[in-house]
């Protein structure tokens, strides 16, 4: 009899070893809710950012390459201009006075730093000094093919780069002409940048190479030769057959995902250089976004997967019916995967417990929900004005151009603005900021676009205006802040400046240039005033 006992409990405890407790169930189905949301959720992000981050870094490195082009042509502007005035003073030296003439290079050379060498020669080509001094030169003719070409020329010039016949380095060289009181051609002052040495590219650029992270530029000439490069060894190679390259070399500029030469998938913004046709390219390896979101997601599962365990735990031992709140939670967060999140109308549970954590769930989804809203706006608006900023006003004016919209661009600029920093100080001069952008506010439409573009200037997008309305908007606006009554003791005036789509340009950053022109023409006009920037046939 006792062996039947025995026997019939160890029967039993084998049939319970095969089923899996309501505890154990429980909990596995609740472990498997949060990592399912987990999931979810890093999926969610990681799909979501992914295109995010290409876009922005596309966009960014678009906006560089615009940028750097634009200072590239403003410093061979320089370059030429410095020659210019140099060449206003060598025309009356004695040409004989061969000591003066030295001294007068030296001091061009090193007090601009543009150039790696300077010469002066007469009408024929006859070279007559140097710096640094080469006497071996002296007395010769030039014998570079620029060089010639720029004497033939007699005229402003700027050469391809070529290799220097010894070492094959890469140079660029550029002239001016020196004439005399009558305006006759007596000879040329030329300059040279020797691209693989140090030079005026390396101090102007190099520093922008060593801050970013990742990403790197490189300048091309018209024939898709290298001429800047962050590996030096490269200047002088041949890269036209490059994707983006070969765009530049058609004139295309813009922001695009390629391949290059040596199969690396990559992020690049590409501009042309007007004065010279040279092309930047900055580039930004794919691989680099991915390491950003690769750590993004590591910080989501780190600062995610914590509060989520800690929650498991709970729910496991308070409570085993609580898989409603995170059925919700489940279904929130699938929702999220889609773009959308519609948070519930929180209704009371029967227990405290369930009722209390689907509160507190659905509290820090609203939470996560309204600063993600507040990032959005932050990412749109300037906090000091208010006002949408550069960044909106970017997108809005390709929208625009996309939908064929008639519109004008008003760039304005506060005259004088650092002198009231300087006298009221900068919380004064915010103020005054403030009060300008609310009568540019109150003075346009609410289909009109109004923002601070940077600094002291405010953008205005005015749809389906032509310029003589948008001249009328632009002096209402300038009257008004020249009659409003500041918040210092000083009478503030703006000036404007006006170009229409697609009247005077069909691309959004040349329509920006030529509005900036034309305020830039009402600053020197003796501010205060408006100007609309001429057609685009009569300027040119």
């Amino acid at each position: 009899m006792i062996l039947q006992n025995t026997i019939s409990r160890l029967r039993s405890k084998v049939r319970n070893s095969k089923k899996i407790s309501f505890t154990v169930l429980l909990g596995g189905l609740v472990t498997l809710s949060v990592v399912m949301t987990l999931t979810i959720m890093v999926i969610s992000s990681y799909t979501s950012q992914k295109e995010s981050l290409i876009n922005s870094t596309l966009t960014q490195n678009n906006s560089k390459s615009i940028e750097m082009s634009l200072a590239l042509d403003s410093l061979f502007f320089s370059m030429q201009e410095a020659l210019k005035y140099v060449a206003t003073q060598v025309e009356t030296l004695d040409y004989s006075d061969t000591e003066r003439l030295n001294s007068t290079l030296d001091l061009v050379r090193n007090s601009s730093n543009f150039f790696n060498s300077v010469a002066l020669a007469d009408e024929t080509g006859l070279v007559l000094s140097t710096s640094p001094y080469y006497p071996l030169a002296i007395g010769r003719h030039v014998s570079s093919e620029a060089a010639k070409a720029a004497i033939k020329s007699q005229a402003p010039y700027i050469s391809e780069a070529y290799p220097a016949p010894k070492t094959n380095e890469r140079i660029v060289f550029i002239g001016e002409p020196l004439l005399d009181s009558k305006g006759s051609f007596i000879g040329m002052i030329g300059g040279t940048i020797h691209l693989q040495e140090s030079n005026i590219l390396n101090l102007s650029f190099g520093s922008q190479i060593k801050n970013s992270v990742g990403s790197y530029f490189f300048i091309v000439d018209q024939n898709g030769t290298l001429l800047f490069h962050p590996s030096t060894e490269r200047i002088g190679e041949d890269v036209s057959k490059d994707e983006v390259v070969q765009k530049l070399l058609t004139n295309s500029v813009g922001k695009d995902r390629f391949k290059n030469l040596a199969g690396v998938d990559s992020l690049a913004g590409y501009h042309n250089v007007p004065s010279t046709d040279w092309g930047v390219v900055v580039v930004t390896p794919t691989q680099v976004v991915y390491d950003q979101l690769n750590h993004h997601i590591w910080m989501l599962l780190l600062y995610t997967s914590i509060p989520f365990i800690i929650l498991t735990l709970i729910v496991l031992r308070i409570a085993r019916k609580l898989a409603n709140p995170f059925v919700i939670l489940a279904e929130m967060v699938n929702q999220m995967d889609q773009g959308k999140v519609e948070l519930p109308v929180v209704q009371s549970h029967w227990n405290r417990e369930a009722d209390m954590i689907t509160r507190t769930v659905l509290g820090v989804m609203k939470n996560f929900r309204n600063k993600t809203d507040q990032l959005v706006y932050d990412s749109r608006t300037d906090l000091l004005t208010g006002m949408k900023n550069r960044r909106f006003f970017e997108e809005a004016i390709q929208e625009w151009i996309q939908e064929e919209i008639i519109f004008c661009i008003v760039v304005f600029d506060i005259d004088r603005f650092k002198s009231i920093n300087d006298s009221f100080g900068h919380q004064a001069g915010d103020e005054v900021l403030k009060e300008v952008s609310k009568i540019i506010q109150s003075s346009v439409r609410d289909e009109d676009i109004s923002s601070r573009f940077g600094g002291e200037e405010f953008v205005v997008l005015l749809k389906q205006y032509e310029s003589n309305f948008a001249f009328d908007v632009a002096e209402k606006i300038r009257r008004l802040v020249e009659e409003s009554v500041m918040p210092i003791n000083h009478s503030v005036t703006i000036s404007a400046g006006i170009a229409e789509y697609p009247l005077h340009s069909e691309s959004g950053e040349e329509l920006f240039h030529l509005a900036d022109s034309a305020l830039y023409q009402a600053k020197e006009e003796g501010r205060n005033r408006t100007i609309i920037i001429q057609k685009m046939d009569s300027i040119n």
